[in-house]
C-alpha cells in the first residue's frame, strides 16, 4: 500500500523539499523508468546535490513506495502503473465524497466566502477561455473543501493524492466544451453548499471525480 507524504516545514529536514519533489516528478512522469537501477552519483550530478540529501530522499521515496532497496544491489525505480493511478482516483473519489459532506456541515462563514469567490473566478476564467488559470483555481476550490471538512488526516491524504495524480496524463483540455463542462460540475458542488445539502454534495462530487477519471485515464 502506498504511503503518501505531504511535504511540510515540520517534516522536510533533512530531506530537501525541492530535491524530493523533483525526484518524485521524474519517477511519476516516467523519466526514471520502472525497473531502472538508481545510481547515487548520477543523481548527485543531475540534481546538483550531495550524497546525504540524495540518500535521505531515496529513503523517503522508498517509504512512499516509489523505489525499492534490494540488499547488495541498491535502489530500483518502482514507479506507478496505470492501475495504480486508477486505484488512486477511486480512493480520491471516496475521500472527496466524505470531505464534501463534512465540509457542507462544518464550513465557516469565512471559508464559504472564499469558496464563493473561487467559484466566481472559475466562471470568469471559463468566460476568458483561460485553461491554465482555470486548472489552478480548480485545485484551489478543492483545497477549500478539504480545509472546511475539519479533518486533518483527510486533508493530508487528499492533498497528497492530488499531488501524485497531477503527474498522470493531463485532462483532455482540447475539447471545445472542456471548460464549461468542468465549470458545471463545480457549479453542482457549489450549489450543494448553498443549499446546505451534504447528500447532494456527495453525489455532485462523485459525478465530478468519475468524469475527471475518464478525462485522465480514458
Amino acid at each position: 500500500m502506498y504511503k503518501f507524504t505531504e511535504i511540510t516545514e515540520e517534516n522536510k529536514a533533512p530531506v530537501s523539499t525541492g530535491l524530493l519533489a523533483r525526484m518524485q516528478e521524474d519517477i511519476l512522469t516516467g523519466e526514471m523508468r520502472p525497473g531502472e537501477k538508481i545510481i547515487e552519483q548520477k543523481l548527485c550530478e543531475k540534481y546538483g546535490a550531495s550524497r546525504t540529501p540524495v540518500r535521505e530522499a531515496l529513503k523517503q521515496l522508498e517509504a512512499d513506495g516509489l523505489v525499492e532497496y534490494i540488499l547488495n544491489r541498491g535502489y530500483f525505480v518502482i514507479g506507478m502503473s496505470d492501475r495504480d493511478f486508477e486505484d488512486m482516483f477511486d480512493l480520491r473519489k471516496a475521500c472527496e465524497i466524505q470531505a464534501v459532506k463534512w465540509a457542507i456541515e462544518r464550513i465557516t462563514e469565512e471559508e464559504m466566502e472564499r469558496l464563493e469567490e473561487t467559484f466566481e473566478f472559475m466562471e470568469f476564467y471559463t468566460m476568458r477561455s483561460d485553461t491554465e488559470k482555470m486548472l489552478v483555481i480548480n485545485a484551489g476550490f478543492h483545497q477549500i473543501i478539504y480545509e472546511a471538512s475539519k479533518n486533518r488526516m483527510l486533508q493530508k491524504l487528499l492533498t497528497s493524492l492530488q499531488s501524485y495524480l497531477k503527474y498522470k496524463s493531463p485532462e483532455v483540455v482540447q475539447q471545445d466544451n472542456y471548460l464549461t463542462t468542468v465549470l458545471e460540475e463545480h457549479r453542482a458542488i457549489f450549489k450543494a453548499f448553498m443549499d446546505e445539502d451534504p447528500r447532494e454534495g456527495g453525489r455532485a462530487m462523485e459525478i465530478h471525480i468519475n468524469r475527471a477519471k475518464e478525462r485522465r485515464c480514458g
